[in-house]
């Protein structure tokens, strides 16, 4: 499997282009691009590798993980993938991007298949299977693949940090137990990917992370 980092939009978000060396089926995981001159970037490398999007799936419907999603939707033909638990952000999308001076490039499209713990997603041979871990927001996942070892997992942990849960939704408790119960239980060699900031591992995050 290969896997190319696109920082996008000014926060800046993580958003990650998978794809299956044999087949060019491929996933977009956290749609990010905000400008046109993101979309173009996602768009021709996408091109110029001959990839077949199969899936956009997000992590959490924060805005800024989701600003691209009508684009990509549009574009590719595929709908957006997330938990139901975040459905009642996109509500509010528009407000929340005006408190950021951000106008939304286009408005949010609904969620078209609902993910939730156990799902797969499925791209050519290559497989990630969602992990519901709430407490930065209701509805966050966490994508594994476990024959490559890693770990997609948007804002819930972080590089010697873990995700806020001061946002509505947000339940300090509940992340730090499933951080607990359902990641740290994962090899200590996971290479973890997350939403922001550079990448991690699980050994590592055991060993120096302070809020765990």
């Amino acid at each position: 499997m290969e896997i190319q980092k696109f920082e996008f939009n000014p926060f800046p978000v993580n958003t990650y282009l998978l794809w299956d060396e044999e087949s060019k089926e491929a996933v977009i995981i956290d749609a990010g691009c905000y400008f046109p001159e993101e979309r173009e970037e996602l768009k021709n490398f996408i091109q110029l590798h001959r990839l077949q999007i199969k899936h956009l799936i997000a992590t959490h419907l924060h805005l800024d993980h989701n600003f691209g999603n009508p684009f990509v939707s549009h574009t590719f033909q595929v709908p957006l993938e997330a938990h139901s638990g975040d459905e009642f952000l996109l509500l509010s999308m528009k407000e929340q991007a005006q408190m950021f001076g951000m106008p939304l490039p286009d408005p949010p499209i609904p969620i078209g298949n609902k993910l939730n713990e156990g799902d797969t997603v499925v791209f050519g041979q290559q497989r990630l299977d969602a992990i519901h871990v709430p407490g930065h927001s209701p509805g966050s996942l966490v994508f594994y693949h476990p024959e490559a070892g890693i770990a997609f997992v948007g804002d819930v942990l972080f590089k010697s940090s873990i995700g806020r849960t001061d946002l509505p939704g947000g339940n300090y408790q509940q992340l730090i137990s499933g951080i607990q119960n359902k990641l740290l239980t994962l090899p200590d060699t996971t290479i973890v990917y997350p939403g922001h900031g550079t990448a991690t591992t699980i050994g590592d995050e055991k060993m120096n992370n302070p809020y765990l």
